[in-house]
C-alpha cells in the first residue's frame, strides 16, 4: 500500500548534526513538506533552515525540552499556526558522561527530561491526532547506549533504553 506523503513534520534536536541531517534528507525526498525544526540552539536552527531547499516550507522553534510541562502549550501553538503535525522525529538528546556517584541530581533530571521524559510527551501529543487522521509517523532516535552498558552512562543509557522500548511498545497499542 502506497505511503501518503507527510504535510508538516516536527523535528527536535535540529539543530544538531543529526536533526539536521534529517531535515535535509525530508526535504530532498519530499519537496514541499512542511518542517517544523525545534531546538534550544537558535543560531544553529537558522543556519539548518537557512540551507535547507526552498520548495520545502520551515519554520524554527525555540522549545526547552529540559522542561516537559510547557510542550503541550507549545504544540499546540504550533499546530495552530502551522496545521496538524503529522511527522514526529524526536532526535534531541544529551550525552552527559558522569557515573552515578558523579551526577549531580539537577543534572541527571535534566538528562532524563530532555532524552526520555519530552520525547515520550510529544508522542503523546502527536499519536492521538495520527491515529484519528489514520495518517503519521513517529520517529525515535536512540542510541547504542541504551543497549550496551557503557561507564559513565547510566542516566543517558538509561534514557536511551526507555525510549527504544516505548517505540516498540507504542505501536502494539
Amino acid at each position: 500500500m502506497p505511503t501518503a506523503p507527510l504535510a508538516h513534520v516536527v523535528i527536535t534536536g535540529a539543530a544538531g548534526a543529526i536533526g539536521g541531517a534529517l531535515a535535509h534528507e525530508l526535504a530532498a525526498r519530499q519537496p514541499g513538506v512542511r518542517l517544523s525544526l525545534v531546538d534550544v540552539d537558535q543560531r544553529g536552527l537558522a543556519r539548518v533552515a537557512a540551507a535547507l531547499p526552498p520548495s520545502s516550507p520551515v519554520s524554527v522553534h525555540r522549545w526547552d525540552l529540559s522542561k516537559p510541562d510547557g510542550l503541550a502549550a507549545a504544540w499546540d501553538a504550533l499546530q495552530a499556526t502551522h496545521g496538524v503535525i503529522d511527522g514526529l522525529v524526536n532526535c534531541a538528546g544529551i550525552m552527559d558522561v558522569r557515573s552515578v556517584l558523579g551526577m549531580p541530581w539537577d543534572a541527571a533530571q535534566r538528562l532524563l527530561d530532555i532524552d526520555l521524559t519530552s520525547p515520550l510527551r510529544l508522542m503523546s501529543l502527536a499519536a492521538p491526532a495520527m491515529v484519528a487522521g489514520e495518517k503519521g509517523v513517529i520517529v525515535n532516535v536512540s542510541s547504542m547506549a541504551g543497549r550496551v552498558p557503557l561507564r559513565g552512562c547510566a542516566y543517558y543509557g538509561g534514557a536511551k533504553a526507555g525510549l527504544a522500548l516505548a517505540s516498540e511498545i507504542a505501536p502494539l497499542e
